[in-house]
């Protein structure tokens, strides 16, 4: 079997982030942030804020995956098929935490603090958990902190705001474990293969991966949809404001 072919480090990084799905988990927090009311250029502040984490957030999670004992080559991870150097990844991902600090921090410290807090829940799934049954909960945690953000998050390193509905937050934890379901259904075939043994494996099995599909689709919108109400209703922070 031939080698996959060597393409430029920028490329590879770029491919190691996968950009699709980043930029679709990124644009979660800029569309809420617009549909809350922001103004613009605090929705593009979050923008940037929500992007550099998933990048940092893909960068280490498939150098953890490489790491790990027992990993196969998975299709289209250039750490995992040894395109790109394990050190590369992690050295790319630590600049990527270096500015994500100061993005996080401008949309006022409480904000900012919530964010790089949802980040660092993401980069311990990577470690603890995420092979096994539990394989969500840095997902649930991570984006229930999301509400958080938003609501505390303004324009500016001294800027505070007011603390999220209850609602919301239960209604982001949710959010988090569909989304995880969501984007591992196109690795179950891997996961099986590397002896994983997660959330979204054990409902593959026991659905398919098809019907998986269609039910996590279905139990997304229904979130997204209590979400829409409970912002309409109760508003972004407590006490509607």
């Amino acid at each position: 079997m031939p080698s996959p072919r060597r393409r430029p480090t920028p490329v590879l990084l770029v491919l190691a982030a996968h950009p699709a799905r980043t930029v679709l988990l990124a644009a979660v927090l800029p569309v809420a942030a617009a549909l809350a009311g922001r103004p613009a250029r605090e929705v593009w502040l979050v923008a940037a804020t929500a992007l550099c984490g998933q990048v940092l957030l893909a960068w280490a999670g498939d150098a953890a995956d490489a790491a790990r004992p027992g990993s196969s080559a998975r299709p289209g991870r250039p750490v995992a098929d040894g395109r790109l150097d394990l050190g590369t990844a992690w050295f790319a991902a630590a600049v990527a935490g270096l500015v994500l600090v100061p993005l996080a921090v401008a949309n006022g410290w409480p904000a900012g603090c919530c964010y790089l807090a949802s980040v660092a829940v993401g980069l311990l799934g990577t470690r603890l958990g995420r092979t096994g049954p539990f394989s969500w909960w840095s997902w649930a945690l991570g984006w229930a902190l999301y509400p958080a953000f938003l609501s505390l998050g303004g324009w500016g390193g001294l800027h505070r705001g007011d603390p999220p509905e209850p609602v919301l937050v239960g209604l982001a934890a949710l959010a988090g474990v569909g989304v995880h379901v969501l984007v591992s259904t196109w690795e179950l075939v891997e996961q099986r293969e590397d002896g994983w043994d997660t959330l979204p494996l054990r409902l593959g099995l026991a659905l398919g991966a098809n019907r998986l599909l269609l039910a996590c689709l279905v139990y997304l919108a229904l979130v997204a949809a209590a979400t829409a109400w409970a912002g309409t209703q109760l508003g972004l922070a407590a006490g509607g404001s």
